[in-house]
């Protein structure tokens, strides 16, 4: 018998008959003496409508009331998923992010959770009974209702399966596993049976979305073995765990294209200590998130400053360079939202040379320019024209054959 973390995405709860769905399936789950602790997200795309309604109201949006609002969609869903496991003939309650002991930071829509005291959750298994907990949510410490943000669901799971001590978090969405690429570009994609946390890590960071990095990274720390599996099919999906020998024969995992980032340069800057330094330290007190920093060549003492950034961070990113220019004693501020950032992720390219040529002459061949690069030890990303993008993880993807591969 085993105790299992299971938790259901928008679109695995998104009407009454998917409910009733995974109702059936927790109830075969415990036919065979397995305790289930369900974590569930917003139906389908509740949280979306939310927040329109949110925008149709009121041009000011405070953060607490947001969370208010946003987290009502999971406690909806919650309190549905357990009368249908009522109907399905198994004992269940529901529970608020609050309830199940999640105490948060303060910061709303975007709450870090600080402690999990699961104690009403464990009395809930031992008494025979399925927790049904809201993701994504808890309560800080002055009481207030906090939202942790977008794919938070899988961080609530795990955070639960690492207090729990459960045998395994399983996270159910509408794919069946991990990919080697987006099936909905390359059809030769192959689902990935199992992947090391690294990769894994890697490969969220450069654009693929599920699961969310902040689950995995949690996970990572706290040795949680991830499933990420479909809730549509029930099949297997993919393991992510700690890095073992099997994994070290595939040099490249996989290919994550992201479009959702812009490239902003800042032209004519004095190349002397201190101008990056600024320049960065602004940018990160007004929370915008960078990614990949490029710096030109100085010429005459005067350099270049290009660096990604989400493109919901790009008005503010523009805001601030523009600001700082003076300051910088830069030229020009410019900016580029249709780019789009592809990379390469596989643990084996730490010790087989030749990655990096195979990449760069792959997209070479194929009249792709490559604007910007970024590495770790596992990972290579180049950014590159958005209209290109398709087509160049179609021939990466190709050129790496890991339409053959076994994982």
């Amino acid at each position: 018998m085993a105790l299992l973390v299971q938790k259901f995405g928008g679109t695995s709860v998104g009407d009454p008959d998917r409910i009733r769905e995974v109702a059936e399936y927790v109830a075969r789950c415990r036919r065979r003496g397995d305790d289930v602790v369900l974590v569930v997200s917003a139906m389908g795309k509740e949280t979306d409508e939310l927040l329109r309604l949110a925008d149709e109201v009121a041009d000011t949006q405070p953060g607490r009331e947001m969370d208010m609002l946003i987290t009502a969609g999971e406690r909806k869903a919650v309190a549905l998923v357990a009368m249908a496991l009522h109907s399905a003939g198994v004992e269940a309650e529901s529970f608020t992010g609050s309830q199940a002991g999640f105490l948060t930071d303060s910061a709303h829509r975007n709450a870090k959770i600080v402690e999990v005291r699961a104690h009403r959750v464990r009395d809930s298994v031992a008494a025979g009974r399925v927790p049904v907990v809201a993701g994504s949510q808890g309560a800080s410490g002055d009481n207030e209702i906090t939202f942790l943000g977008r794919g938070g669901s899988d961080t609530t799971a795990v955070a639960l399966a690492k207090v729990l001590d459960a045998d395994a978090c399983e996270l159910y969405t509408d794919v069946s596993g991990v990919f080697t690429t987006d099936p909905r570009i390359t059809s030769s994609a192959r689902k990935i049976n199992r992947i090391s946390f690294d990769e894994m890590l890697e490969m969220t960071a450069a654009g693929c979305p599920k699961p969310a990095m902040r689950s995995v990274e949690f996970a990572h720390r706290h040795r949680v073995p991830l499933h990420v599996r479909s809730a549509f099919t029930w099949e297997p999906g993919t393991w992510v765990t700690e890095e073992d020998s099997e994994m070290e024969d595939a040099v490249i995992r996989a290919v994550i294209a992201d479009q959702q980032e812009a490239k902003v340069t800042v032209s004519g800057v004095p190349d002397k200590p201190g101008i990056a330094a600024n320049l960065f330290r602004q940018l990160a007190n007004d929370s915008v998130n960078v990614d990949m920093i490029v710096q030109n060549a100085s010429e005459g003492g005067i350099t270049d400053i290009s660096f990604t950034v989400p493109h919901a961070d790009l008005a503010r990113a523009l805001e601030i360079c523009q600001s700082e220019r003076a300051e910088l004693s830069a030229a020009a501020v410019s900016s580029e939202p249709r780019i789009a950032k592809v990379s390469v992720v596989g643990a084996g390219m730490k010790s087989n040379p030749g990655v990096a040529a195979t990449m760069f002459e792959t997209l070479a061949n194929n009249g792709i320019n490559i604007e910007m690069i970024s590495t770790s030890a596992i990972r290579i990303s180049c950014v590159i024209a958005e209209s290109d993008s398709d087509r160049a993880v179609q021939v990466l993807h190709d050129a790496f054959e890991l339409d053959k591969s076994e994982f």
